[in-house]
């Protein structure tokens, strides 16, 4: 690939914010003001921003200190062994089988808030008419049409990347520019129309649902957990790191998207909380929209939504794409089931993108028993999880080249990166701790990710054999 082709730190900025800021910034302020009172959320924020931070310079450290490994956080669990043994495959590809289930589920996310924002045109997606029932769960007019819509849109975005991925690159573009217009409009109107009363009491208890009070660590505690899902995405550069003009772009990149998006979730989450009162936010399906009706009217609310519905359209397009990518680098590499390495005529990766949507849409079937805030809330828990075993890995490895000395000439830059490393691993494991205190959280997200040893037995072979050829 000649120079002229690779991203420059710009892009691959881009990249970075352009993935972090899909889902989370339409739902993630009502998911907010439930766990956690103003003050509650800010520190929430800020907390895992400065966790990330550390977890992003360790991305950006090792895109520096190791080039040559590419494609994701989840390649680095390989290293931690020695080449070629079964503990290394076994690590890597128990990462990378944890590092797609959180790709794939969070795709969902996305699809189900995009049913949401379509709401606005179509108000019998919220329809509480009730169609039947099985078990104990009752299935609505409103529940059915949302699992449809969300149906054709994970298969929709399937096709559109089958067709080429030119094509799909310039709708997601298309689709950037127009998220970039609406928050920009919607922070201007947010500040005239921020009303201090609303976040007030700044700090106030909040309950389970068994009535107990929450007090304001158990609050940040619970907002930095849901704040995190905003962060998935982070590591959208190293991804690409193979493409970078220079690894130092990826670390700049890295920690300069980090920081925009940062600004931008904080900011468009506090202004939310101050243009509508605690109740109807975390009543609302579609905060944003309703925040902007305060101020303009059904018109605002109306194109703030078709905005909103273009930009998670274009996010859909990036992550479905990054789902089925992520298996296939596995596989390249003897780290994932060889039958993800088949590809169409157009050298993309068929099989895995299939088999990812086809997995995506039991996740869909979510929507039907639960109102698509409930859904949300549950996906982003177990998709988050899923993403951490991977960052986990990354701060781990660092930790381990400080110690070897691996790459290191001066002691001063080994005593920097070990600090920021320990952070990192301190943070994901504390974020892996609180997240999975919910037994039914936990529960699942245990059988999801040891889903993957059935599997295990068709990639050690691959992976033996791709070692003999790299030697």
């Amino acid at each position: 690939m000649g120079q002229s082709n690779k991203l420059g730190v710009w892009i691959l900025t881009a990249l970075v914010v352009g993935n972090m800021v899909g889902s989370g910034i339409f739902m993630i302020p009502r998911s907010l003001s439930e766990a956690a009172s103003p003050l509650g959320v800010l520190l929430g924020w800020l907390l895992t921003g400065f966790g990330v931070l550390m977890t992003a310079l360790v991305f950006g450290n090792l895109a520096l200190r190791k080039p040559h490994l590419t494609g994701g956080p989840q390649i680095y669990a390989k290293e931690l062994f020695p080449r070629g043994s079964h503990a290394g495959t076994l690590s890597g590809f128990m990462a990378s089988w944890g590092y797609w289930i959180g790709n794939f589920a969070g795709n969902i996310a996305i699809i189900t808030t995009f049913a949401s924002y379509l709401s606005t045109f179509f108000p019998i997606l919220t329809s509480q008419a009730e169609l039947f029932t099985f078990g104990n769960n009752v299935v609505t007019t409103g529940n059915l049409m949302t699992f449809i819509v969300c149906t054709i849109l994970l298969w929709g975005t399937h096709f559109i990347i089958l067709s080429g991925m030119e094509h799909a690159g310039k709708l997601n573009f298309a689709a950037t520019a127009a998220k970039v217009i609406g928050f920009f409009l919607f922070i201007i109107i947010g500040l005239f129309a921020f009303q201090k009363a609303n976040i007030l009491p700044f700090s106030a208890p909040r309950f389970d649902e068994a009535g107990n009070t929450i007090g304001l660590y158990g609050q940040i505690n619970s907002a930095a957990i849901t704040t995190l899902w905003a962060f998935i995405g982070v590591e959208s550069a190293i991804v690409f790191a193979s493409r970078a003009k220079r690894p130092a772009d990826v670390k700049r990149a890295t920690v300069l998207g980090l920081l925009i998006a940062l600004a931008i979730y904080i900011g468009i989450s506090m202004l939310v909380m101050g243009m509508l009162d605690q109740k109807t936010l975390i009543a609302s399906e579609k905060p944003l929209i309703d925040a902007i009706e305060t101020v303009m009217g059904p018109v605002g609310g109306q194109i703030l939504a078709i905005l909103g519905l273009i930009s998670l359209f274009g996010s859909t397009i990036g992550w479905v794409w990054l789902s089925a990518e992520v298996p296939y680098q596995a596989a390249r590499q003897g780290l994932f089931l060889p039958s993800f390495l088949k590809e169409n005529k157009k050298g993309l990766p068929v099989y895995s993108l299939v088999i990812t949507n086809l997995l995506g849409q039991l996740f869909v079937f979510s929507t039907i028993s639960n109102s698509i805030s409930n859904a949300f809330d549950f996906i982003i828990f177990i998709a988050t999880l899923a993403y951490l075993v991977p960052y986990f890995i990354s701060s781990v490895f660092q930790l381990k080249l400080v110690i070897t000395g691996e790459t290191y000439s001066k002691m001063a830059s080994r005593i920097t990166d070990g600090i920021i490393a320990l952070l990192s691993t301190v943070y994901s494991i504390w974020v892996i701790i609180a997240g999975t205190a919910d037994i039914k959280t936990f529960t699942f997200g245990v059988i999801l990710l040891a889903s993957g040893i059935v599997f295990y037995g068709k990639v050690a072979p691959l992976r033996l054999k791709t070692e003999k050829e790299l030697s």
